[in-house]
């Protein structure tokens, strides 16, 4: 399966910005977003059930990030980023594998990821 990340950007502080990511076919493994900014590890940010479209969020992004699967194609998922700020900045990574709500902000156990979009918040 290949993931292929769109719509990252520039952005002043308190933007909005929609991430998509497609996968190149239906899969019943959980697709996640991450990031990783310079110097740092990546990070979780949101992941979405395939079995129920259950969502689980970083405590640092909840209320402003919304992730959705796209209804009429499942093979797409969304980032709904409201209320950016700089430290929103990274590059942002959709990942898939088979995880838990209790895993799925750990990066190691995914099994692929697509290439990255980049999101820059400026102040």
């Amino acid at each position: 399966v290949q993931l292929v990340e769109s719509g990252g950007g520039l952005v002043h502080t308190g933007g909005s910005l929609t991430l998509s990511c497609a996968a190149s076919k239906l899969t019943y493994h959980e697709i996640s977003w991450f990031r990783q900014a310079p110097g740092k590890e990546r990070e979780g940010v949101s992941c979405i059930s395939s079995r129920d479209r259950s969502t689980w969020y970083a405590d640092s992004v909840k209320g402003r990030f919304t992730m959705t699967r796209d209804n009429a194609n499942k093979t797409v998922v969304y980032l709904q980023m409201n209320n950016l700020q700089p430290d929103d900045t990274a590059v942002y990574y959709c990942g898939l594998g088979v995880v838990q709500s209790s895993s799925w902000y750990i990066a190691p156990i995914y099994d692929c990821w697509g290439q990255g979009t980049q999101v820059t918040v400026a102040s």
